[in-house]
């Protein structure tokens, strides 16, 4: 190993691919992993609302109501 990885440059997927090939110390990397601080009060839900599941009127906002009365006056 020429030259060691910084476990703080890699994403998951990376980091076991390198912890896989041996280009990643197994024991640098969880060191690295406990000593990231615990974020998970800072999380915020996220509601997921497929496409067919909405109505056209979901989609307008007050705007767009002002520009179709324009439009149908004409």
């Amino acid at each position: 190993m020429a030259n060691p990885t910084d476990p703080k440059y890699l994403d998951k997927r990376t980091a076991e691919r390198y912890l896989r090939s041996g280009v990643l110390d197994e024991k640098a990397y969880q060191r690295h992993i406990e000593s990231l601080p615990d974020v998970a009060d800072k999380s915020v839900p996220v509601e997921t609302v497929m496409h067919d599941e909405l109505e056209d009127e979901d989609f307008d906002d007050e705007e767009d109501e002002g520009d179709e009365d324009s439009e149908s006056a004409e």
